[in-house]
């Protein structure tokens, strides 16, 4: 059979959006919460992962006064074909951002935050130094307020990086492998799949009480026996949650959807995850690395220390 995605198209025809299943369909953001956090993002001179990567849980999130602040600009030094995250030159790093990143969390009332970031491979140290002063900035302003951090894999300066933040304490560090290793050249090619599960373990390294976090997106091709694997690895690597989602395709110049996994599917790869022993698992459709990440967090801290209890006894 010929490939007709391929094939030339008339000139100015736009290649089409693929179309989603009624499962992974959401209503927009409308409500009067959701526009009381974009404001409050403006003010701050704030971006946030949910707009940047065009999450389709923002309505949802956002009408809770839930954001996931992302830190060092909005401009990546690299190029993943599932991300829509705009590659470029970024601009300086700005000094204000831990500050108003402490602000933005009392203002709405957080109880858990997460904390994520552009790459900045232009940076002597890869950006660490600003999730170090973000997190001692929501520690003195919020104290209360648990931290999830979501980084980049530090390339070049991954240990030296890791040690620094480790030092600062977050309560969840997490790092998305986002796909199978078979899949790294054509979806993320500037990462390499066991240097993000050896930073992972280094994480364990410095701190074996923080929880570690990672994730994978489904629906670009990979084999259930690969994703099975990948569970493997990352539980030899001690990590404690894995995320699973389904892929959504930004624009069509993005890498396309190969399949839209359904509900009983990631279901099934759920009850697996779970059996596999980890604390946390979190895989449907519409499940993103920070969707319900505090309701998770606190399922999450109980599983350990119930099993520490049952250890004890």
């Amino acid at each position: 059979m010929n490939d007709l995605s391929s094939a030339p198209r008339p000139e100015g025809e736009r290649p089409k959006m693929q179309r989603k299943p009624d499962w992974i369909r959401v209503k927009a953001p409308v409500s009067k919460g959701y526009q009381e956090t974009r404001k409050l993002m403006r003010e701050l001179n704030l971006h946030t992962v949910c707009e940047e990567a065009a999450c389709p849980n923002i309505g949802e999130c956002w009408t809770k006064k839930h954001a996931t602040v992302m830190i060092l600009g909005d401009t990546c030094t690299r190029a993943c074909r599932f991300c829509n995250i705009k590659t470029g030159m970024p601009m300086p790093v700005d000094p204000l951002e831990p500050e108003h990143t402490a602000t933005a969390a009392a203002a709405m009332g957080l109880e858990h935050i997460v904390i994520t970031s552009v790459d900045r491979d232009d940076l002597p140290d890869r950006g660490a130094g600003q999730f170090v002063k973000v997190i001692n900035a929501l520690r003195r302003e919020t104290p209360n307020t648990t931290i999830e951090i979501l980084t980049p894999d530090f390339k070049g300066r991954m240990k030296q990086s890791i040690a620094e933040i480790c030092e600062a304490g977050p309560d969840v560090f997490n790092h998305n492998l986002e796909t199978v290793p078979r899949l790294y050249p054509t979806i993320r090619p500037g990462a390499r799949y066991y240097a993000s599960l050896r930073l992972l373990e280094e994480v364990k390294v410095h701190n074996p009480l923080i929880f570690t976090k990672s994730g994978i997106m489904l629906g670009l091709g990979e084999g259930r026996l690969e994703v099975h694997q990948v569970m493997d690895d990352m539980r030899s690597a001690d990590i404690d949650f894995i995320t699973m989602g389904q892929y959504l395709q930004p624009t069509p110049k993005h890498a396309k959807v190969e399949e839209f996994v359904t509900p009983k599917q990631f279901a099934a790869y759920g009850s697996i995850a779970r059996a596999k022993g980890f604390l946390q698992v979190a895989s449907s459709p519409l499940t993103r690395s920070s969707y319900h990440a505090g309701d998770d967090f606190a399922e999450m801290r109980a599983a350990r220390e119930a099993k520490l209890a049952k250890q004890g006894a």
